[in-house]
């Protein structure tokens, strides 16, 4: 026989009762410290256990000291058991899905006991499983991504310097390597069919001529943030107000790339390739020494000079800019300079084994993923080696390491799967923050996995599935996907960001045609680069 119990709350008589404590609470089985959280519980068919310490009498039921939070109609249901120290019952109503609720269960006269200390937890609802759009083609759904989010850097691309935006919301700030990553994707666009050559030309030109001619360098390094309308500086920080060199490498990157789809063409495309080659050799790439330092340094600033004093070294997301500083027609490094700043004399490497992957460069379990996207835009891992790594088993270990450490979990994060993977940079419930198997608060970006279709083609496609499919109702909008989410605190993001949009773009075309590496990779000038570092490219150009 059941006995049923609403949530109402009604008044019961004072009476003499023992003392008695909550020895164990479980949800469907699984035990639940006091204050501890659940994930992943059916929406229906939720069964509660509680064990007493002393005997109870399931009939005095103190709905007041036993209930659900959220404002929903949770009619319990009382099961049978024949141990009068236990208590089960079950909720009566379907609940909504990815929802948090809290049983408490408060101190005091309940069950036919005094209980001496309060008890409560959260559990949170599974996902909603539905397909929330129509199934397509795996082809047409890669297509689809690359021109949704193609998007940000055409429709909301900067209105008079054409540079992308930093970040949705972000006014007249615009970034320098994201927007290196956007004229790469509008390469993309134009062979994808999104916009003509036309179009992605002339938005590409006044790209071009706005840095050329309107934009803040310092000796020849343009700075992380400009307003896009006047081309001086935004400061990225207090003292971070001049050059970055990184962000101007991943910039050259995009037009370089630029220059080499557009070399052969007619004369106001050859005329902007020209301009493309004059900020090209005007970027002092060894005036970065430091005052002849064996390695590279990240900033410069016309009032601070030197104070950020941040080192390039490896490994992480900055290959491209010691192989670009090389490459330099006018102010290039010498190889020393790659091999003591970079490499680090050897450090660089790890050789240790993660989830049975060898690991050949960098840290522990590979770091944030958008080392294996940033620089590999344009640079060929797939034919790229030196003294320190093969450069696709670098990335390839990176990512799948990536992948099995979300697929193990180690940390229980609601929603971690082969479905669901991937940490990188992007924002997070507590702000922007560089996610990895090493600090991993629960967030995924999709960018993580799509970025990473060259190395984990079948696991980055499980991924857009989910993402697509069953996250699409809260992560998939104007621009594509949204920039990260946590479902242990039930937290979407509502932004874009370039330095994530572009990897999506530009990866998943390298994945699908190489498109992006087979330009870049011809490059006269990178290929002399590649050879002074002594880089072993097996070309297939």
């Amino acid at each position: 026989m059941s006995i049923i119990f609403c949530s109402c709350k009604t008044e019961e008589p004072q009476v003499n009762t023992i003392n008695a404590y909550i020895q164990n609470v479980s949800i469907n089985g699984i035990s639940v410290s006091s204050g501890g959280t659940v994930y992943n519980i059916p929406v229906d068919s939720i069964v509660f256990t509680i064990d007493f310490s002393e005997a109870i009498d399931k009939s005095k039921i103190n709905p007041q000291h036993l209930y659900l939070n959220n404002g929903i109609d949770t009619s319990f249901m009382i099961l049978n058991d024949t141990s009068s120290n236990k208590l089960i019952f079950r909720i009566k109503n379907r609940l909504e899905h990815l929802t948090r609720y809290t049983l408490y269960i408060a101190e005091g006269e309940n069950l036919g006991v005094n209980l001496i200390d309060s008890y409560q937890f959260s559990f949170i609802t599974q996902l909603d499983s539905t397909p929330k759009f129509s199934e397509i083609s795996d082809d047409s759904l890669l297509t689809l991504v690359q021109k949704q989010t193609f998007r940000y850097f055409w429709d909301y691309g900067h209105p008079v310097s054409g540079l992308a935006r930093e970040r949705t919301g972000s006014g007249e700030t615009v970034t320098i390597g994201g927007s290196g990553f956007g004229v790469m994707a509008t390469l993309v666009g134009i062979e994808r069919g999104f916009i003509t050559r036309q179009q992605g030309f002339e938005r590409l030109s006044t790209i071009v001529n706005f840095l050329n001619t309107k934009a803040d360098r310092f000796h020849g390094v343009f700075s992380h943030w400009l307003n896009g309308t006047t081309g001086k500086v935004q400061p990225f920080s207090e003292k971070d107000n001049g050059a970055d060199l990184v962000e101007t490498a991943f910039l050259m990157e995009g037009l370089l790339t630029v220059q080499q789809y557009f070399k052969n063409g007619n004369r106001e495309e050859k005329n902007m390739c020209d301009t493309i080659q004059k900020i090209w050799e005007n970027v002092e790439w060894n005036w970065f020494q430091q005052n002849g330092q064996q390695k590279l340094y990240w900033h410069w600033s016309p009032n601070y000079g030197w104070a950020m004093n941040m080192p390039i070294t490896g490994w992480n997301e900055a290959l491209i800019i010691y192989i670009l500083a090389a490459a330099s027609p006018t102010h290039s490094i010498e190889k020393t300079v790659y091999d003591n700043g970079w490499a680090r004399n050897g450090a660089i490497r790890n050789g240790k084994t993660f989830y049975d992957i060898l690991l050949p460069l960098g840290e522990d379990r590979g770091g944030p993923l958008f080392f294996t996207h940033y620089s590999f835009l344009g640079l060929d891992p797939r034919i790229l080696s030196d003294a320190y790594a093969n450069y696709w088993t670098q990335n390839t270990a990176h990512a799948q390491i990536n992948y099995r450490y979300c697929v193990a979990n180690p940390k229980k994060n609601f929603g971690y799967s082969r479905d669901c993977w991937g940490l990188t940079a992007s924002d997070a419930p507590n702000g922007y923050t560089a996610s990895s198997p090493n600090n991993d608060n629960g967030t995924i970006a999709p960018t993580a996995a799509l970025s990473s279709f060259p190395y984990t083609p079948e696991e980055s496609m499980q991924a857009l599935h989910f993402f697509y499919y069953i996250l699409g109702d809260k992560i998939w909008g104007e621009y594509g996907f949204m920039d990260a989410f946590n479902l242990n605190k039930q937290w979407f993001s509502n932004s874009y960001l370039a330095i994530d949009e572009g990897p999506i773009i530009g990866m998943i075309e390298n994945y699908r045609t190489g498109l992006l590496w087979n330009l870049f990779m011809q490059n006269e000038d990178v290929q002399r680069g590649l050879e002074k570092l002594e880089f072993d490219v097996n070309r297939i150009f």
